[in-house]
């Protein structure tokens, strides 16, 4: 069995094409695989639109495409800022911190949801990720709830 070093996702095969199109100033649209940011990007169903990387820091609820240290590609949501980025898929709980402003790639501009361009700039994404980010402690008390009433359940 392979390694995950040696095993080559499809976007690791895409990046160079990715990193020359963002270097050229152009966006890229791809479609993320990954659980780690539901419920707001579906895998394989919801695009994404990243955009080169803005002039100095990136900014808290700003969406960046990172490599880290492991070379995996992560798309996670920046909350918490400092002299590195404190990063936080919405379908997680644990924070990733540490993460250097030389793994960032890009930034999410916009998604699409079932043909809708949503811009990152629209309020309604705003309110989103405040929210989100603001309730992760309830929502991980809910899913442990959850999970000892299923078990209870199940055990009758």
């Amino acid at each position: 069995m392979a390694s995950s070093k040696s095993k080559k996702t499809e976007l690791d095969l895409l990046m160079p094409m990715i990193r020359e199109q963002l270097a050229d100033g152009q966006n890229v649209t791809f479609t993320p695989s990954g659980v780690s940011m539901l419920p707001m990007l579906r895998p394989n169903r919801d695009t994404v639109t990243l955009s080169p990387l803005p002039k100095g820091r990136l900014k808290k609820y700003d969406l960046p495409l990172y490599r880290r240290d492991n070379g995996r590609y992560v798309l996670h949501r920046i909350v918490g800022v400092g002299e590195t980025y404190t990063c936080l898929g919405d379908n997680h709980i644990g924070r990733e911190t540490g993460v250097r402003h030389d793994q960032m790639i890009a930034v999410v501009t916009s998604f699409n949801r079932d043909g809708r361009e949503i811009p990152v700039s629209a309020l309604s994404y705003r309110v989103y990720c405040r929210f989100w980010y603001a309730t992760r402690i309830v929502r991980r008390v809910w899913r442990a709830v959850r999970r000892r009433v299923r078990k209870l359940v199940g055990k009758r």
